[in-house]
């Protein structure tokens, strides 16, 4: 009978740790030394092309240097495989170490990032995975030094002997929960919640000393009573909130029990300010949409995620799925939270609905294959996108926004009942689209497949007004605004630049190109003018049908013809209104149908 050895005090690293700490602030650098106790001979290591959540291969390893290995106190050779890949030169069993450094420069969500006043990393840039043991417990330690005095560190993981400040011993149950925990580290503020009985703590870097915390908290506090409400229950026991502030960004990655996030710093909710702003709604429903993800797309995933390869894309047709439902629920919690009115969150469904007419690209690209194909085309936006593509984040939302209104009309079932039986079905793990169908069809009566190959699989245009004039709400045609009409996506900043032409615009079709920079008109009267921004075009060429417009192209000074002509705007502009408060509010607060129901 074998003998049964007692477990390792949970003080002690695992058999794969990693000891990370700040070697040179000004010099963006991380020194890594990787613990391997039990190696295999000629042990291989890689590090992630990508990182779960954003689908772009961004080849962390190109950040990494100098890397060397020893064992037994001797220096062991290291072979390059290929771009992401090492291979030892070690003997099996004896406890090997590697040391090397990563650059951390990026100051976004998905990489790393160190300076003298912050640090962030995440797990797939600076931490090698140790090829075959990947289900092994791993454990990492974060320093403290000189130079990260008056420093504290968040993040997710479990932490097993670590100071007040937060630096010492985490611990990972496998290398998938590792990388999957974000760290934090700077004099940053914190605060702290609960909500439905889990505690979640929200770190902020960077905010002005305007900042209003407590709003800010109380208000993540109704987002995440809200989320774990639609659920009925959460996953997880904490969850931890890394917001980075800065002069212009804007974006976040979810993680399994925490989020990294970024914002502008004037998006922060101001002391003394009660107005809730366009800027600091958007941050509200960025929070809403990564918490969201804690069930949606990290437990209930796609079955093609089952596993992550971290070597390679790893393709779904489902992200219309996994983002664009998210994206559909993320604002409609902030309404049902207390947060927005009925009237602001159609505002910010109308913006939906306009993005996504207004992309030529949706007649040509499928939801389905636009979710397919992330990794070359979503995460590389160029001057033909918008001609070419859709996103699965808005058309998504907007097939959620069909779904749940077509389910309401039946009078049999609601997406929301959807969203959780799946989560049932799928036993919060991996789901396929074969799982939607049965489960639409279980709770509606009748197979979706129709309207999942018309909506998802399809290019069609969506039965919008059909749908929201059941629910009480019209879809009414407006004026297209200046870059509608003309079929141009622009930045206007003492000149008009073109950033994108759409397919069948008067634009295209006067010889505008994406890079042009627009200077000015020249009317039939002799007439010429200088303009800033598109309005400019209405003022001075007034009733004008004809022009030429003044473009610089690569240096060279070029006169267009431009024909005006209101029938020719190639995407539409609409807005919603709500038209039966009682109809719309059963569908936007989820309210049961009472007949007798009166809005105050």
């Amino acid at each position: 009978m074998p003998t049964k050895h007692p477990a390792a005090p949970a003080t002690l690293p695992a058999d794969v740790h990693y000891h990370v700490s700040a070697q040179d602030l000004h010099a963006h650098l991380f020194a890594i030394e990787l613990r391997v106790q039990a190696p295999t001979a000629q042990q291989q290591v890689a590090l992630p092309v990508w990182i779960p959540g954003s689908y772009l291969v961004r080849e962390f390893a190109k950040n990494l240097q100098g890397l060397q290995a020893t064992q037994a106190g001797e220096a062991v050779a290291v072979r390059q495989l290929d771009k992401q890949r090492w291979q030892i030169d070690c003997a099996a069993g004896v406890p090997l170490t590697l040391s090397y450094q990563v650059c951390a420069y990026d100051n976004s969500v998905r990489t790393a990032w160190l300076d003298a006043q912050r640090g962030f990393f995440n797990g797939t840039s600076l931490c090698l995975r140790v090829i075959g043991q990947e289900d092994t417990p791993h454990s990492l330690e974060v320093a403290a030094t000189a130079a990260t005095a008056g420093w504290s560190i968040a993040t997710g993981l479990t932490p097993a002997r670590v100071d007040a400040q937060g630096f010492g011993l985490y611990r990972a149950g496998n290398y998938d929960e590792l990388v999957d925990c974000p760290v934090e580290m700077g004099s940053f503020w914190s605060g702290f919640f609960e909500a439905g009985g889990v505690r979640h703590q929200f770190v902020v870097a960077g905010a002005a000393e305007s900042f209003d915390h407590e709003r800010l908290l109380e208000d993540s506090r109704k987002i995440c009573a809200a989320a774990i409400a639609f659920w009925q229950g959460a996953p997880h026991s904490r969850y931890v909130f890394m917001l980075n502030v800065v002069n212009d960004g804007y974006g976040g990655l979810e993680h399994r029990n925490s989020t990294a996030l970024i914002c502008n710093r004037r998006d922060l909710p101001r002391v003394g300010d009660s107005k809730t702003s366009d800027g600091y709604t958007t941050l509200l429903g960025l929070i809403s949409h990564e918490y969201f993800h804690t069930w949606n797309v990290k437990r209930l995933r796609p079955d093609a995620f089952a596993r992550y390869d971290y070597d390679r894309e790893n393709y779904t047709e489902l992200l219309w799925f996994f983002e664009g439902f998210t994206s559909y629920y993320d604002d409609l919690l902030l309404l049902r939270a207390g947060l927005i009115d009925e009237a602001r969150y159609l505002k910010l469904i109308t913006k939906t609905i306009n993005q996504v007419l207004q992309t030529p690209g949706r007649a040509v690209q499928s939801v389905a294959q636009s979710s397919f194909d992330a990794w070359v085309k979503y995460y590389r936006q160029d001057e033909n996108t918008a001609n070419s593509t859709v996103s699965y984040y808005t058309k998504g939302a907007l097939v959620a926004l069909c779904l749940d209104l077509s389910l309401r009309r039946d009078d049999r079932s609601t997406l929301d009942a959807v969203m959780r039986a799946l989560w049932q079905r799928c036993d919060a793990g991996p789901m396929s689209e074969a799982d939607v169908l049965a489960v639409f069809e279980q709770l509606a009566g009748r197979s979706f497949a129709p309207e999942l190959a018309q909506w998802v699989h399809g290019t069609q245009d969506l039965p919008l007004a059909e749908l929201l004039a059941v629910h009480g709400v019209r879809l009414q045609a407006e004026p297209p605004q200046p870059a509608q009409r003309l079929g141009l996506r622009v930045q206007e900043n003492h000149s008009v630049q073109i950033k994108a032409v759409l397919r069948g615009g008067l634009a295209e079709r006067a010889g505008f190109m994406a890079g042009d920079e627009w200077l000015g008109i020249e009317l039939e009267s002799g007439a010429a003018w200088r303009i800033a921004k598109l309005e400019d075009l209405a003022f001075y060429a007034g009733q004008a049908s004809a022009l030429k417009a003044l473009i610089a192209r690569d240096q060279q000074l070029l006169r267009l013809p431009l024909t005006l002509s209101e029938a020719d705007a190639p995407v539409a502009n609409i807005g919603l209104a709500i038209t039966d408060n009682v109809l719309a509010r059963r569908w936007l607060r989820d309210e049961p149908a009472i007949t007798d129901e009166v809005l105050p």
